[in-house]
Order: structure tokens, then sequence, then C-alpha cells
């Protein structure tokens, strides 16, 4: 039986590159729309190279924390992605 962790990280392992998902509309897709801090833990804690988690932003519109080098290296990912947030 799929976990709700493995659905959140094959949900974010298909956000397009150029695109963003909010924490909130992982939850929600993942099928539990109060979950939103559960996928920001869950998004802490990746080290999978295929899940791009730098692709999910606060709803606020800001970018949270990155594992792999902080925020500003989230910010530079996503401007090379030509991601807009």
């Amino acid at each position: 039986m799929k976990t709700f962790a493995d659905t959140v990280r094959d949900i974010v392992r298909k956000i397009p590159q150029g695109k963003t998902m909010t924490y909130r509309q992982v939850a929600a897709k993942a099928g539990n729309p109060k979950a939103a801090r559960a996928v920001g833990t869950i998004m802490r804690t990746n080290y999978d190279d295929t899940i791009p988690c730098h692709r999910v932003i606060r709803s606020d519109g800001s970018l949270g924390s990155y594992n792999r080098g902080g925020e500003q290296r989230k910010r530079e990912i996503l401007t090379a992605e030509k991601a807009f947030w």
C-alpha cells in the first residue's frame, strides 16, 4: 500500500521544469489538503535527486527552505529553470 509520503514524492517528481506547486497544492493532490506542513517535512528530508523538491514553494509565494543549499540556491535553480512563482 502506498503511503502519503510516497504519493507526495510521486506528485513532486512529476512537476515539470519551469513550474512550481505550493505545499498546499501538493497536499491536496495527494488527498489531504490540510497536510501542507507534512509535505514540507517530506520535502525537507528528501535526498532523492529524481524528486525536484525545489519546485515546491509556500502559498504566499515565498520559496521556503531548501535542504541542498538554502533559499538562495533554491532561487538560483528556479531562475535557471525559468520558473515564475
